[in-house]
Formats: structure tokens, sequence, C-alpha cells
């Protein structure tokens, strides 16, 4: 009998695991998006600009791990410890970091692909 409850818990575990990884694959391909592309961002107060270069089939952004979603791509940033997030929707860009005076937020405005 308890063989067949350790038994019970274990296939228990593994269709939860399993239901998480798949709802995990379906935000990364529910994209509809491949391959990699160079999205020019923008600082509205300097006008400095930049590139990210995102790969949706790796989900990565300048070759760091990535979260992407049809809402949102985000990503941490170690060169400089930011938390950053791109709203897929209007271009806003975010980045926050942590610092010894309590941290600050950097905005900009990313082109987005208005087709999807």
């Amino acid at each position: 009998m308890l063989r067949n409850r350790v038994l019970a818990a274990g296939i228990i575990g593994v269709a939860a695991m399993s239901a998480v990884a798949a709802s995990e694959g379906t935000a990364q391909e529910g994209t509809a998006q491949e391959g990699t592309r160079a999205i020019t961002c923008t600082n509205p107060v300097s006008g400095a600009s930049w590139q990210i270069h995102v790969d949706y089939g790796k989900a990565t952004v300048d070759a760091n791990p990535a979260k992407i979603t049809r809402a949102a791509i985000s990503w941490f940033d170690p060169t400089d410890g930011s938390n950053n997030t791109l709203d897929r929707q209007t271009g806003a860009l975010t980045a926050s970091a942590a610092s010894s005076t309590g941290g600050y937020f950097r905005y900009a405005r990313c082109g987005v692909d208005k087709s999807r």
C-alpha cells in the first residue's frame, strides 16, 4: 500500500513538471517568429541609439537568456546588472538596475514589428 502511494505521488509529480514545461514552451513558441532580429532603441532624453539583437529561436537578447512572450521580451544584462523589459506592442524599454544608492531606471523607445 505504501508503495502504491509513493508511485502515485511520483506520477503526479512528473505530470505537474510536464505541465509546467509545456506552458513555458508555449510562451516561447507562441511568438510566431523565428531567427534573429536587430531592434534599434533610442534614449528619448539624449537621443543616443543602439541595437539589441533578439534571437527568437534560442530565446536570447544579445546572447543573454530571455523570456519571450507575445506581450514582452525580458532579460538580465550582466554587463551593467540591469533587468530589462521590452513591451512588444508599444516599443517601451524599461531597464532597472540596483546600486549602492538604491538603484535607478532607464527608459528608451525601440522599433517594434507592426505586422503582428
